[in-house]
């Protein structure tokens, strides 16, 4: 195990009242559930090859991705919901989760994905220190809605090569109503903030596989070309081309959204996805991935069956 100071202080400072998210519920997760649905025993749905990234975390090898129970963030279009609220997933041991990153790595992966890990951020710095005094050696990605605390990121500076977050709204009414988090939005800021003080400009090996920086996502949603450009134009006027933009079509209607939200039932028209792609080019944006709007089927996403654990 790594001593890491700043992890230390920060499990000193909440002693057992979670405050890890910016929901902040102050839950002692180690006897109940807290607003992401999950106890402190690491519980995660998936640990297995992924081949639905960017093409530098992604390649034909695959990205190992590491599926985890429980969101603080509850968006009501999540494609994942089984797994966001925690409904499916096993309880593994710290030094189990250290021995999945190795053999994911055995696996050929290009590095390590940990996907929606917010609400395990202590769990995380110790499985990573672990695994790799044990020989790991290929990057650690933290993939995130962008819903983090400052506070928290901090623990993971020195783990966490690349940064991989959501920007999902720059309305706060938008993201208050899709997402019950009308602070997102200067959290998200924060957060970003925050991950390119620690990893700055993004580096690539060789076979030009990402292994240092970050890439922001921003998922279009229907309807909301504004909110996107809103986002593209904010990110670039204040990073430029040191962080890549994931310019994302994928977006899929589910089944929970069609009563209360209708108007999120349908996909992102061609139209819509095309005037985004273009504003980002009419910006001068060069540092960027676009989706073929192919992508957007429920066959991308993935089947959630204890594979890997």
């Amino acid at each position: 195990m790594i001593i890491h100071q700043a992890l230390d202080l920060f499990i000193m400072e909440i002693e057992n009242i979670c405050l890890l998210c910016p929901r902040k519920c102050g839950v002692n997760r180690q006897i109940s559930y807290g607003v992401c649905q999950v106890s402190n025993k690491i519980k995660i749905a998936r640990a297995a090859l992924h081949f639905w990234e960017e093409p530098c975390i992604s390649g034909d090898s695959g990205s190992g991705a590491v599926f985890f129970s429980g969101c603080p963030l509850h968006c009501v279009f999540c494609q994942n919901e089984e797994i966001s609220h925690g409904k499916v997933g096993k309880e593994i041991s710290v030094e189990r989760l250290a021995e999945i990153y190795l053999e994911l790595q055995q696996k050929g992966a290009n590095n390590i994905n940990l996907v929606t890990g917010t609400h395990y951020i202590p769990e995380i710095v110790q499985s990573v220190g672990l695994s790799r005094s044990l020989g790991l050696n290929i990057p650690i990605i933290y993939n995130t809605s962008g819903y983090e605390t400052v506070e928290s990121l901090k623990c993971l500076e020195g783990i966490v090569d690349v940064y991989l977050p959501d920007f999902k709204y720059m309305d706060s009414d938008l993201a208050g109503k899709y997402s019950h988090a009308k602070d997102y939005p200067e959290c998200a800021k924060a957060a970003i903030e925050e991950m390119y003080r620690q990893v700055g400009t993004p580096e690539f090996d060789d076979n030009g596989f990402i292994t240092k920086g970050v890439i922001v996502r921003n998922l279009l949603l229907p309807g909301h070309v504004n909110d996107s450009k809103l986002i593209i134009d904010y990110l670039y006027r204040k990073y430029g081309d040191d962080i890549y933009i994931s310019l994302m079509s994928q977006y899929t209607p589910m089944e929970q959204i069609k009563d209360k939200y209708p108007e999120l039932n349908r996909r992102v028209t061609k139209r819509e996805y095309d005037a985004v792609v273009q504003f980002a080019l009419d910006l001068g944006i060069e540092n960027a991935f676009i989706q073929d709007r192919k992508v957007a089927k429920e066959s991308f996403i993935p089947d959630f069956n204890g594979e890997g654990i």
